[in-house]
């Protein structure tokens, strides 16, 4: 369906392929899906896309669905899988929720062999004069295990033990370089400039100065090759990189949204989580650098959402109430699409089997006061007939004259003033506090990195960096703890609140549900 010759595509089985020698010439339309706030019902934003896409081809309509890839870290987790549901599911499920064709594991192994280039150097006489106190790349590992949060490396030297900790692989900064690069080259180029270490001089030792750069470029010449897999429908999906939205930058890689626009007229994906974290990344930083400009937003939510956010202005209102009160959530995220990114905005209302009609009729009548189109959804036992009202009203968008893209602050701000008008603009926050500890590192990076956008690690629970700040929270504080700088990535992650960039299991993983 995307006329791509056989002789470009490596086969992993029937349903599986890698392609080679892709050709980016994007000039097609384009579709973002994001959503509310999460909430533990979850809000089907990828079965919603799915169901979208299979939609587009009912209506004949040349498409190509582009999602991320899923960590094994979510899969054995809290969140499971990132294939869909019911009838809204790409195929074949299993393997792309579990090793798929090995890009997790090809990143885990280039940024490995890097954090063991840098030890091996120290061990066998340091000639770069590491700071062994100034490390700035850590291992990571595609499994959520929080005994590795904090860890001693020693390398059998007591004079050189250090503490360390590992980070989840979908965090790492080599996860956001398979994203952000074109093509090899590219890759090649980001790779050397990350930043591994810095000397007794304060001054950066990057990973072409450990001569990494090529090692890490042949791990990962089939990880930048985006994945070709099908909807249960066949519709065409590519899915490629899987950063998440709440601990990096939550979006697929951009040579799979532009080879997408290339083959396809129309290409939807699909940033995590609300429009605080996933959208407000896509925009700020993917689309800034791969000069991308959607033709719309689709917001997704769930009438379970609106209440759950709606209980937490009272529990004792009446039915009604609660939406009403539950759709400030919504409001905002809708404000932000369409007032600081300026984007034309429309909502999914995700139906479950249990939800009562007249209460989806007043959730949709509520955006609809708003001057925002909303339909109700069933992508999970409907599939894609149920929302070809939204394809249509996403097709006669998409004729319309685009409008451009603004950003939430301007790349020319110092680090600070970046973050601080992504809290007051994109999250609501009335103040935005910074530690020491981020103080300091602001006060190093605007010698070397001001220019670079801002990645924001927050909980995605909240609009606030609080989980327990529900709906839309009002008079809140976020505090930024620390900065890490991503040189190869080209971007400054600021971590707000108690996030963690390695995260545990729970109590009962979803693991032990797993059978053959």
């Amino acid at each position: 369906k995307l006329n791509i010759h056989i002789i470009n595509l490596i086969l992993y089985d029937g349903y599986i392929a890698k392609i080679k020698n892709v050709e980016l010439i994007p000039k097609r339309k384009l579709f973002l899906i994001t959503s509310t706030t999460p909430t533990p019902y979850g809000e089907g934003k990828t079965t919603v896309s799915i169901c979208l896409a299979d939609a587009f081809s009912l209506l004949n309509k040349k498409i190509c669905l582009t999602l991320r890839e899923p960590s094994l870290g979510p899969v054995f987790g809290v969140k499971g899988g990132a294939t869909g549901s019911g009838v809204s599911t790409i195929e074949p499920s299993q393997e792309i929720n579990l090793h798929f064709t090995g890009d997790f594991h090809a990143i885990t192994s280039a940024n490995n062999l890097l954090c063991s280039l840098v030890d091996n150097h120290i061990y066998h006489g340091n000639k770069l004069n590491i700071d062994t106190n100034k490390i700035m790349i850590s291992r990571c590992l595609d499994i959520n295990d929080r005994a590795l949060r904090n860890i001693i490396l020693s390398a059998n030297d007591e004079k050189n033990k250090r503490k360390e900790s590992f980070i989840i692989t979908a965090a790492s900064e080599i996860m956001a370089i398979i994203c952000m690069s074109e093509n090899v080259e590219n890759l090649k180029e980001r790779l050397s400039n990350i930043i591994v270490a810095y000397n007794t001089k304060n001054k950066p030792v990057y990973a072409k100065d450990l001569k990494a750069e090529n090692a890490m470029t042949l791990l990962l010449l089939n990880a930048i090759k985006p994945n070709l897999v099908q909807t249960q429908n066949g519709t065409p999906v590519l899915v490629h990189g899987g950063p998440f939205a709440n601990i990096a930058h939550g979006c697929n890689s951009v040579i799979a949204t532009k080879f997408a626009m290339t083959k396809a007229d129309f290409t939807i994906t699909e940033a995590g989580f609300g429009s605080d974290l996933g959208a407000e990344k896509f925009f700020d930083y993917k689309c800034r650098n791969a000069n991308l400009n959607p033709n719309a937003v689709v917001v997704v939510t769930t009438l379970k959402a609106i209440k759950h956010h709606g209980k937490y202005c009272n529990e004792n209102k009446t039915a009604e109430q609660i939406i009403n009160c539950g759709f400030e959530n919504l409001l905002k995220h809708i404000e932000n699409i369409r007032n600081i990114f300026n984007k034309k905005v429309v909502v999914a209302i995700n139906r479950f089997s249990d939800d009562k009609i007249n209460e989806l009729q007043m959730l949709k009548k509520l955006c609809e006061n708003h001057n925002t189109k909303a339909f109700i959804v069933s992508p999970y036992d409907q599939g894609g007939k149920s929302c070809l009202d939204l394809a249509k009203e996403l097709i006669k968008i998409s004729k319309e004259k685009n409008t451009d893209l603004n950003f939430s602050y301007s790349l020319q701000s110092s680090i600070k003033q970046k973050i601080i008008q992504i809290c007051k603009r994109v999250y609501g926050a009335a103040k935005v506090d910074f530690a020491k500890k981020a103080t300091e590192k602001i006060n190093q990076l605007n010698k070397i990195a001001k220019h670079y956008p801002i990645i924001i690690a927050k909980t995605p629970l909240s609009l606030s960096d609080n989980p327990a700040l529900l709906n839309r929270p009002k008079n809140f504080t976020v505090t930024i703890t620390d900065l890490q700088l991503r040189n190869g990535a080209k971007c400054i992650v600021a971590l707000a609140g108690n996030i963690l960039l390695m995260p545990g299991l729970t109590s009962i993983p979803r693991s032990e549900n797993v059978e053959i």
